[in-house]
C-alpha cells in the first residue's frame, strides 16, 4: 500500500492541501461542518496527521524547552525544589504550548551528557544546577539554543533569573554569630562522596557556583568562626542524614550544623533525633530554600521564591520581550526553632 498523506486525503476530499492542513493546524480557518468531513475521510484512509518532525523542519521551532539539571532524572521527581521549579517553569510552558524535556547530565559521564545535549530537539534551555565550564553550555551556545540560567553570571550577555547567593547566606551567618556560634559544619551536595562514606572536602572542591557562593558568604559574616565542610553524597535527605551522623559522632562536634539545601538540613535533624538531641536546645540546624517541611519541622532557613524562580524563567525563554534579562529574586532570613544560643562549654 502506498503510504497515505497530506495530499491524498486533499484529492479524496476535494479541498486543497492547505485546507486538510487547517484542519489539523488552524480549525477556526474552517466551518464545523467542512473540519469534521476532512477528518472523517482522514480517518477512513487511515491519515493520522501532519508530520510533526516536517512541521518542525519548516517552521524551524519544536516547541519544547530543555532543562538541563546535573543528576540522576529522579531527581527532577523526588526533590522539594527541583518540584517546585519545574512547577513554575511548567506553569509558563503550558500557556506558550510547549514542552519540557529533562536533560540530566551525569557527573561521571561528561561525555554522554554533552552528546544528549548536542541531539536534544529543544528551542531553549533552562540551566538548572550545572557546573559553570561544564562542557554542553558549549554546545548551546554553538548551537545558537538560548539559555537562561538560576545561576548569577557577571557577563553582561548572559541572562538569568537567580538570588544573592552571597548576602543570603551572610544573613544567615549573622543570625548564627549574634546567638555566639564559632563553630560551624556546612553540609552540602558532592558527587565525589556518593556511595561512599561523608568525606570533608575544601572549598575549591565545592563544584556548584550557588553552594560556593552560599559557603563565601557564611565565612564572610563568621570571619572567626571554623567553618568545615562536609558531603554524605548527592542532594537528598539521606546524604544529610548521613553526614550529620558522621559528625555527631565524632569527637569533635560543632555547636551548628547548616544544610545549603533544606533536605540535607532536614537529614541532620533526623540523625540528632536518634540521638537524643533536640535541635536548637543541643546544637542549632539551619537550611536553605524553605521548602513546605522545613516549616512543619521549624526549620531555620533561608526563604527564596522557589515557583516564581521557575515562572521567570519560564518567561524569559518563550516570552523574552516582556522581562528583564537578568532578575535577581528576594530571600528572606526565617527563623525557627531549629536554632538557638551556642551551647556553653
Amino acid at each position: 500500500m502506498s503510504r497515505v498523506t497530506l495530499k491524498t486525503v486533499a484529492q479524496a476530499a476535494g479541498v486543497s492541501p492547505s485546507t486538510v492542513s487547517n484542519a489539523y493546524n488552524k480549525p477556526d480557518q474552517l466551518s464545523a461542518a467542512l473540519r469534521e468531513r476532512i477528518l472523517a475521510k482522514a480517518q477512513e484512509l487511515g491519515y493520522a496527521g501532519p508530520d510533526a518532525s516536517a512541521r518542525a523542519l519548516r517552521s524551524g521551532k519544536v516547541g519544547a524547552v530543555g532543562v538541563l539539571f546535573t543528576d540522576k532524572l529522579a531527581y527532577a521527581f523526588s526533590d522539594p525544589y527541583a518540584v517546585g521549579f519545574l512547577a513554575g517553569l511548567a506553569e509558563v510552558a503550558e500557556e506558550f504550548a510547549t514542552s519540557l524535556l529533562l536533560v540530566p547530565l551525569s557527573s561521571t559521564d561528561i561525555q554522554g551528557g554533552t552528546n544528549a545535549v548536542q541531539q536534544a530537539a529543544i528551542d531553549a534551555a533552562a540551566i538548572f544546577c550545572v557546573a559553570p565550564g561544564h562542557p554542553a553550555l558549549d554546545v548551546l551556545k554553538n548551537r545558537g539554543i538560548p539559555m537562561v540560567s538560576t545561576d548569577r553570571g557577571d557577563h553582561p550577555d548572559l541572562s538569568w533569573v537567580a538570588i544573592d547567593e552571597t548576602e543570603a547566606a551572610a544573613e544567615l551567618g549573622r543570625h548564627l554569630a549574634r546567638l555566639g556560634h564559632r563553630d560551624l559544619v556546612i553540609l552540602l551536595d558532592n558527587a565525589q562522596a556518593a556511595g561512599s562514606r561523608p568525606v570533608e572536602l575544601s572549598l575549591d572542591q565545592v563544584g556548584y557556583t550557588d553552594c560556593e557562593l552560599r559557603v563565601r558568604g557564611l565565612h564572610k559574616a563568621m570571619p572567626d568562626a571554623r567553618i568545615r565542610l562536609v558531603s554524605g553524597g548527592h542532594n537528598a535527605f539521606s546524604s544529610g542524614l548521613a553526614a550529620a551522623e558522621w559528625v555527631l559522632d565524632s569527637q569533635d562536634r560543632p555547636t551548628a550544623i547548616v544544610g545549603l539545601s533544606d533536605v540535607l538540613a532536614l537529614g541532620a535533624m533526623e540523625a540528632m533525633r536518634t540521638r537524643g538531641l533536640v535541635p536548637g536546645r543541643d546544637l542549632t540546624v539551619a537550611g536553605f530554600d524553605d521548602i513546605p517541611a522545613a516549616e512543619t519541622a521549624g526549620l531555620t532557613t533561608v526563604s527564596q521564591p522557589i515557583k516564581d524562580k521557575g515562572r521567570a524563567v519560564g518567561r524569559m525563554l518563550l516570552d523574552p520581550a516582556s522581562t528583564e534579562r537578568q532578575i535577581m529574586m528576594p530571600t528572606e532570613l526565617k527563623v525557627r526553632a531549629s536554632s538557638g544560643p551556642a551551647p556553653r562549654n
